[in-house]
């Protein structure tokens, strides 16, 4: 079968959590539930490394504010490895070419990122913190329940990452108003830090 619909959804969850991905793939590989998995992502060191990086983000990603950082940070990291996952992915199969498998992987995850992205800015002009525990721990799930349902059907998990990217992407249109008001409050406390350390003071209004 070809690799192209856990290409896809790898690339989905990559973008959503990468270390996660890894971790899980790598997991999957190294106890034999799946023969799909290539060896560089059942290596012990590459298991321990995705492991802390992903206690890390599963904290970054419960804190107001801290997760748009954490997500601008990961702009260019999960589209890479959503590509390099990907590519490893095709080689381990034969069934597709790594650079075509690379594109894939990586541009879907690239959008999922932007999705996700998004959203949580959305979230950040709520002044509680309890939505973005709610959405980090969805997401979490979201990416484990999808990645796992993959690997055993490939072509129903594709099918279930799409529907969620395509639902991701009308949610961000539909919250354009309030990722706007939150760019716009972080370009604001960006000035008043700007100001408050060359000794500025805002005019009088």
């Amino acid at each position: 079968m070809s690799v192209i619909p856990l290409v896809f959804t790898s690339g989905w969850a990559s973008g959503i959590n990468a270390y996660a991905v890894v971790l899980l793939l790598g997991l999957f590989g190294a106890t034999g539930v799946s023969d799909e998995v290539p060896a560089a992502l059942q290596r012990t060191d590459v298991l321990i490394v995705a492991g802390v990086l992903f206690l890390c983000e599963a904290v970054a990603d419960k804190i107001p504010y801290v997760d748009s950082v954490w997500d601008t940070a990961h702009t260019v990291i999960r589209p890479v490895a959503g590509a390099v996952v990907a590519a490893l992915l095709a080689g381990e199969s034969g069934s597709l070419p790594e650079l075509a498998a690379g594109a894939i992987g990586g541009s879907t995850a690239l959008m999922s990122h932007l999705v996700k992205a998004g959203t949580r800015m959305a979230v950040n002009t709520s002044p509680e913190p309890f939505s973005n525990v709610g959405m980090s721990i969805a997401e979490d799930l979201g990416v484990a329940g999808v990645i796992t349902f993959a690997i055993f059907n490939p072509v129903a998990g594709a099918v279930i990452a799409a529907v969620l990217l395509v639902l991701g992407i009308v949610t961000v249109l539909f919250l354009a108003s309030r990722i706007r008001r939150f760019l716009r409050r972080r370009a604001q406390r960006r000035e008043e830090k700007r100001l408050a350390g060359t000794g500025g003071h805002w005019p009088p209004g």
